[in-house]
């Protein structure tokens, strides 16, 4: 049983949730779950016939009361999941305090970076140096991983600001205010009815960036705070070095939905947004900055600005009417205020559009000319807790709210040019590959009727000229970048910037254009290798490097892909070779005197990059992070990190104390004889992976003994679920691959392949287990690769998974003994390296959670396994509409898994 005495709150929960439930459905619901509870103990606890007992008793249960039953299941994972987090807040507010009262900043803050540095011999000016490189941008992405509808995360907000209340001072009004919303939860439908649009997407992510608007100046105080509290001598320039960025609405990768109309509304509606929140703040400090000028003097520059505003815009003077002439704090205030309405089209002026701003910058003078005044005039505390904080979310929010980034294939670019540069050759007169390139090289603008190229050329036009017309108005904070899924050569490069050029110079003949980012995605294992030969003919090229010299310094972005290396080439192999790109490219970026930033596209599953941000960040080479970080938080990862203010703040502070230490960090000796040792594990666990994947019964095993069909039946995203019909691996998009492997409780993408290359290496060692110990316990690459996995291991369960691989008839024999020997081995490797005799035994907490959840994960998987085994039989499509059919109540149990093992895809 989840031993709720561990998670504070919890056991309340449960009781609240068991009062509804009786409710509503009866108390045979009650007694039905008291009897599936308790042989999923005994089956766990290894009693014999548990299982056959268990299956027997599911399928006793009439449908609509299964349903219930599923339904309860889930929403227990709900609470426990709220109650965890619940009680996380409270163990970092304690850790605080602690750490406050020994005279210590909290371990992987900010401060407790700043002192490491400061202990290990880091100067001042090696610290301003780090600040000035420091940039740290988390990108929002609409991955379909997340199985959980937006209304339903709003109920359980409200259940989590209900808890404080329940537990410390509980009242009869707060028990009914959670009863209800626990009414409500029951009674609302947790799948969503159809599947999402792309608008929709976007504001579930500005939904879950609501806390960052606070997070944000929180961050920049503890780095001031640290800087003076351990360089007390010294005064620092500290530049903007957070910002926040979005593929939602942006990537079109795959995703026809994602056009030129959505990307330019996605950007209007950004744009909304950050206006918004500046009013919202504006009209808090215009209730609050209510000084007279017969206590503090006010600057000459304030009261010019007043009375030219109020000069040439007679509707503002009409509104300072109502404030005293003596608060002219707040007439400035609410001069400012008049502008954000006129920016937002709620107040208009006749005759002078500049009213509304233009740019970040104007706002920004206004609010420095108003914080010069304050500090000239005794203002300092006031200007500390009010003003730098709007100063700080200027800096990173601006009129954009998120950066946005674009992306597309490396095909779709390649079929536009062939249609723009050759439209009028006739066939025999296509030129050859290297004349393409040179010509692409030239930057030729011919002469094109647009209105005879294919629709899909047109829509790759007209993506450019969003791009072309909100930057010529706008300047170029509303996009982070364009990112080129699948680069494969220099050429894919080429073609951005060759289509850039063209489009611009349609568009805004004779201006300068402006320098929009191009960043090539590395994803396959091929490319990985090859990326540095790439990168550094790209640099090669006199055209795209004359490109990069518009910037004040030479910059490069380049991204690299968790999610399709891993599904390429397996988890260990996926993970040395991304290690490998980096330090390579790093060195191409050092040879050419080039900053780069590596973009890390990771998931948020163990199989797609992820687990603990810090560890991964700190594994990463110091030289290709050089103080910058750039990484995608995809799928279920915006609820986790992003759905609670303090959670956000941990998770900001982490990053950018992790970002800190690992660029400052030195290598070690024995780095060289590692890495020939990494080198040789992932060449016998690519090989072992590849036996696996290239198995004729492979793909029949997956699509069998998983619910793959009906996870790309789920409608939790608006990208299609497939790129085309599935005939091999490739065809496959990873976050379903991933999300099946982990609802069959396989989890097969984030070890499978690992004992094998461990032992391989082994052996040739003589059977020395000694090194790879040594090599765990001081090099943090192999260290997170081995935690990870561990995770994974032991979120895995073998018996489940045999349950569902006999869904899998005959290919079941070929396949399951690969994958439960591989399982095995790779679980006897990873205890020796970590000298264990069982997964987790050495971090007990997570151990405890995981066997504690197990016992209500392992019934929805057997009632899925049931459920699916009648879909099938029956012949009911995973994709067939309606509330009562089988496919319905898998995909409940789709759900329920995902929340019971807090992991999708």
């Amino acid at each position: 049983m989840y031993h709720e005495e561990h998670v504070p709150g919890l056991n309340l929960l449960v009781e609240l949730l068991d009062q509804v439930v009786r409710e509503q459905v009866g108390d045979s619901l009650a007694e039905t779950m008291s009897r599936i509870r308790r042989m999923s103990l005994e089956r766990r606890s290894g009693i014999p016939d548990a299982e056959e007992r268990l299956l027997a008793e599911i399928g006793r249960i009439p449908k609509d009361q299964l349903r219930s039953v599923i339904r309860w299941l889930s929403l227990y994972f709900d609470l426990a999941n709220l109650a965890e987090d619940y009680h996380r807040v409270r163990i970092l507010d304690q850790r605080a305090e602690e750490a406050e009262s020994e005279g210590l900043p909290r371990s992987e803050s900010i401060a407790d970076a700043i002192r490491q540095l400061c202990e290990s011999g880091c100067t001042a000016a090696e610290m301003q140096d780090w600040l000035d490189r420091l940039a740290i941008t988390p990108v929002f992405t609409a991955h379909p991983s997340e199985a959980k509808r937006r209304t339903t995360r709003e109920l359980l907000r409200r259940l989590r600001d209900h808890l404080p209340y329940l537990e410390v001072h509980p009242h009869d009004e707060d028990f009914q205010a959670a009863l209800s919303d626990l009414t409500l939860l029951w009674q609302t439908d947790s799948l969503r009815p159809q599947r999402p649009g792309v608008m929709g997407e976007v504001e579930r992510g500005l939904f879950f960036a609501e806390a960052l608007w606070d997070v944000a100046p929180q961050i920049y105080h503890e780095m001031r705070m640290a800087l003076a509290r351990y360089y007390p001598t010294h005064q620092f320039e500290l530049k903007p070095f957070l910002t926040f960025g979005s593929w939602i609405g942006g990537d079109r990768d795959g995703h026809p939905f994602v056009t030129a109309k959505v990307t330019q509304a996605t950007l209007g509606l950004l744009r909304k947004t950050a206006f918004e929140r500046h009013l919202s703040y504006c009209r808090e400090l215009k209730k609050t900055l209510v000084t007279s000028d017969r206590q503090a003097a006010v600057s000459d520059e304030i009261r010019e600005r007043l009375a030219t505003a109020t000069e040439h815009w007679p509707e503002l003077s009409q509104r300072l009417e109502e404030v005293s002439p003596n608060e002219v704090y707040r007439c400035y205030l609410k001069m400012i205020e008049f502008r954000l309405e006129a920016s937002l089209g709620l107040a208009n002026v006749e005759g002078d559009e500049h009213v509304a701003y233009q740019q970040p910058e104007e706002l920004m003078e206004e609010v420095e000319m108003l914080r010069d005044s304050m500090l000239e005039h005794q203002g300092r505390r006031v200007v500390e807790r009010y003003l730098d904080p709007w100063k700080d979310r200027l800096q990173t929010f601006g009129f954009h709210f998120f950066s946005l980034d674009i992306r597309q294939d490396s095909d779709v670019h390649r079929n536009a040019l062939r249609e723009i540069l050759y439209a009028d050759l006739p066939e025999d007169q296509k030129v050859e590959e290297a004349d393409w390139l040179k010509r692409l090289c030239q930057l030729e603008r011919p002469e094109v009727d647009t209105a005879k190229l294919s629709e899909m050329t047109q829509e790759v036009l007209a993506t450019f000229g969003v791009l072309a017309d909100t930057m010529a108005v706008g300047g170029p904070k509303p996009f982070g970048g364009y990112v080129i899924s699948m680069t494969h050569q220099p050429a894919d490069v080429i073609a951005v910037l060759w289509l850039w050029n063209f489009v611009w110079n349609q568009k805004h003949p004779g201006k300068p254009r402006p320098y929009l980012p191009i960043s090539p995605l590395f994803e396959t294992i091929d490319d990985l290798e090859r990326a540095p030969i790439i990168f550094e003919a790209m640099l090669k090229q006199p055209v795209y490097r004359d490109y990069l010299g518009q910037q004040a310094r030479l910059e490069q972005m380049i991204m690299v892909g968790y999610s399709d290396s891993t599904k390429d080439g397996g988890y260990l192999t996926a993970s040395w070779n991304l290690h490998q790109a980096q330090e390579r490219l790093a060195e191409v970026a050092a040879k050419h005197h080039v900053e780069m930033t590596i973009f890390h596209g990771r998931g948020g599953s163990l199989g797609r990059g992820g687990g603990p941000a810090a560890r991964g960040i700190q594994s990463l080479p110091p030289q290709a992070v050089d103080g910058k970080l750039r990484l995608t938080e995809q799928g279920e990862v915006l609820a986790e990190r992003y759905d609670n203010a303090v959670i956000a703040h941990r998770h900001i502070e982490q990053l950018t104390s992790a970002t800190l230490l690992v660029s400052a960090s030195t290598p070690s000796p024995e780095m060289e004889n590692w890495k020939e040792m990494s080198e040789s594990m992932s060449q016998a666990a690519l090989a072992k992976y590849r036996e696996l994947v290239s198995h004729e019964d492979f793909l029949r095993y997956f699509d069998q003994a998983t619910p793959i069909s009906e996870i790309e039946g789920l409608p939790i995203g608006s990208r299609p679920a497939r790129r085309r019909a599935r005939k091999s691996l490739k065809d496959l998009r990873a976050i379903p691959w991933t999300f099946a492997w982990t609802q069959s409780r396989q989890l097969l993408p984030a070890w499978y392949g690992m004992g094998t290359g461990i032992r391989t290496l082994v052996d040739a060692q003589g059977g020395d287990w000694e090194p790879l110990q040594e090599m765990y316990q001081e090099w943090p690459v192999f260290q997170a690769t081995i935690d990870n996995a561990e995770l994974a291991l032991a979120k895995a369960d073998m018996d489940i998974a045999r349950d569902y691989a006999e869904l899998a008839g005959t290919a079941q024999e070929s396949i399951w003994k690969m994958i439960d020997e591989e399982y095995r081995l790779s679980c006897g490797a990873i205890c020796l390296i970590r000298q264990q005799h069982e997964l987790l035994e050495k971090i007990g907490w997570l151990n405890r959670s995981i066997r504690s959840r197990n016992p209500y994960v392992d019934p929805l998987n057997l009632i899925q396994i049931q459920l699916i085994k009648q879909s099938r039989e029956s012949g009911e499509a995973a994709s067939e509409e309606g509330t009562d059919g089988l496919a319905q109540m898998v995909r409940l149990t789709i759900q329920g898994i995902a929340a019971g093992l807090r992991s999708t895809g």
